[in-house]
């Protein structure tokens, strides 16, 4: 019954900056966990971010220090600042979000279908 959805992705120049944004809908009880993954063509999915419910971060070492991950927990909705982007940052950008639904506790495991993020002159 927990769904996220991505949004914020796009077409920039590097050294450009987007922001993107999760928002998880549903019975949510907790959120144990959220993180943003990538992909790019040819290439497996990697971790970028990760944020536990208590707020402690994590970061690819190609993206620390350019990269910010947060979130909004009145809005359910998490959020990653990217800076200084560079063209290997381009890959479709996934969502993902686990925890337990509200009632019966249940956990959960749900990916967003991703957002596109293009870094080109």
């Amino acid at each position: 019954q927990v769904q996220v959805v991505e949004s914020g992705g796009g077409s920039v120049q590097p050294g450009g900056s987007l922001r993107l944004s999760c928002a998880a809908s549903g019975s949510i009880f907790s959120m144990d966990s959220m993180g943003w993954y990538r992909q790019a063509p040819g290439k497996q999915r990697e971790s970028v971010a990760f944020i536990t419910g208590g707020g402690s971060t994590n970061y690819a070492d190609s993206v620390k220090g350019r990269f910010t991950i947060s979130r909004d927990n009145a809005k359910n909705t998490m959020y990653l600042q990217m800076n200084s982007l560079k063209p290997e940052d381009t890959a479709v950008y996934y969502c993902n979000a686990q925890g337990r639904v509200r009632s019966t506790l249940s956990f959960y495991n749900v990916w967003g279908q991703g957002t596109q993020v293009t870094v080109s002159s």
